[in-house]
């Protein structure tokens, strides 16, 4: 049997009464006081989820963009030192490996942060990057209010080292899964329960993996072993746009030839317009199946993503899903389902 690992919070969640479960090989929370509860609570405050899961590499040294540069998707010459950037780690046949947020530290020092489940797969492809997920602890605060909560002033897609943030040094970065306003705080292990004691104080609510699965597919987030995996590539999964074709990286000749001949599935979101709740590895009657699906906590419906014939793939064109042996009716619609309102 598989010993788990936990994160420095173990402790806290359990004290808190969440529901733990096995993840990635990791004993996380999977809610508190509801999935439901902790996903309005980030779509309409502030929310905090531990991510400690999380996996890190490192690559600091000589020689770091071209590396990176031949293996990631997209183009690192787009960010500066202090930005960061979401891309995709192709295998050969163009498949997804992981798609991860790569953060710009220096000219030469860059931090990936990688999927739990991936971590040791990532670390295979990218030999020279040194693996740091033991030297950090993450919390992401996510939110209309987690910034001020917080005390902080964050740019999207920025990322500061050596912040202080309710009293605990910090590496703090403007990204997020959950299509939110906020932040995601890195700091040493020992740090963590300081830093996750600092931030309930102030008030937000402790959230677990239900809530983050649930506000990151309102809005169409992809979940890698589920909507992405080795056997998709970036354009099948509407992921052309992190992906710079003009450069050479592994598995680009099959994403050129992709988008100029076009595939022969494409990912899709939908809406139920029957009754119930779809969910992944259900059967889409004019084919493809369901990847990812759930009741949007928001919308009040039934809400999903899947793969579909291309020609099938347009906003408005209606499917059939199989409900556990029952045909139910769904619509394609546009990405995102849900979008927060800018102030």
């Amino acid at each position: 049997m598989q010993t788990l690992r936990r994160t420095p919070l173990f402790e806290r969640h359990a004290a808190l009464g969440a529901r733990l479960v096995p993840f990635a090989g990791w004993e996380m929370p999977v809610q508190y006081s509801g999935i439901a509860n902790e996903h309005r609570a980030v779509r309409t405050a502030a929310g905090v989820f531990d991510v400690s899961h999380m996996g890190e590499l490192r690559i600091a040294s000589a020689g770091a963009r071209d590396y990176l540069q031949a293996r990631l998707s997209n183009d690192l010459d787009r960010i500066d030192v202090g930005q960061a950037q979401y891309t995709v780690l192709t295998n050969e046949r163009g498949g997804i490996v992981d798609d991860l947020i790569v953060y710009r530290l220096g000219p030469e020092d860059y931090l990936l942060v990688v999927n739990a489940a991936n971590t040791d797969a990532d670390h295979a492809t990218l030999s020279e990057a040194d693996d740091a997920s033991d030297h950090w602890a993450y919390l992401a605060v996510q939110g209309p209010e987690a910034l001020e909560r917080l005390g902080l002033e964050v740019e999207p897609f920025s990322v500061r080292e050596e912040v202080e943030v309710l009293g605990v040094r910090c590496l703090v970065a403007g990204t997020g899964y959950t299509g939110e306003r906020g932040c995601e705080l890195g700091c040493a292990p020992d740090d963590a329960v300081a830093l996750w004691d600092a931030i309930l104080v102030e008030g937000v609510e402790p959230c677990g993996l239900g809530a983050r699965d649930t506000l990151r597919l309102e809005v169409c987030y992809p979940l890698h072993g589920n909507d992405i995996t080795p056997d998709r590539t970036p354009i099948e999964a509407g992921l052309g746009w992190a992906c710079a074709l003009e450069k050479d990286f592994t598995g680009v000749e099959v994403l050129r030839r992709q988008k100029e001949e076009g595939t022969a599935q494409k990912l899709i979101a939908f809406s139920m317009e029957d009754p119930g709740i779809p969910r992944a590895g259900m059967a889409i009657a004019e084919g493809g199946e369901v990847t990812s699906g759930t009741l949007s906590p928001m919308l009040e419906v039934g809400i999903g993503l899947g793969y579909v014939p291309a020609a099938l793939a347009e906003v408005g064109t209606e499917i059939t899903l199989d409900l556990r042996g029952r045909p139910r009716r769904a619509r394609i619609v546009r990405k995102p389902f849900y979008q927060r309102e800018e102030s």
